[in-house]
């Protein structure tokens, strides 16, 4: 269910039961999905996890492979990845849903 901005809405009791899982997925995006399969807020939290993972892996090897930025170019999107990890990280742990910015709108887990 999502409200009239297009941000998802969960259960109170899922968010606080698994907000401490659903923060780890920014760490390690599968842990949320064995922990609290069940979790729609962890699921959630685990897909946007996820998007972070592939977003950094993929960049971070296409980025390497042109000669002229391959020296600076990694290091500055490696900072951007981190620091979309700790917004997700930190409204996890606040018990918010919102998508990461510029990734966040696509859905790979359901």
């Amino acid at each position: 269910m999502y409200d009239q901005n297009n941000v998802p809405v969960f259960e109170t009791d899922d968010i606080q039961k698994n907000k401490n899982m659903a923060a780890i997925a920014y760490l390690i995006f599968f842990i949320p999905l064995i922990a609290c399969p069940n979790s729609a807020y962890g699921r959630f939290h685990a897909n946007q996890g996820l998007l972070l993972f592939i977003t950094g892996v993929v960049g971070n090897a296409i980025l390497r492979m042109i000669p002229i930025v391959k020296w600076f170019m990694p290091t500055l999107f490696s900072l951007c990845i981190i620091a979309l990890g700790l917004y997700g990280l930190i409204n996890t742990i606040n018990g918010k849903a919102f998508r990461l910015p510029v990734i966040g709108g696509f859905t790979i887990l359901n």
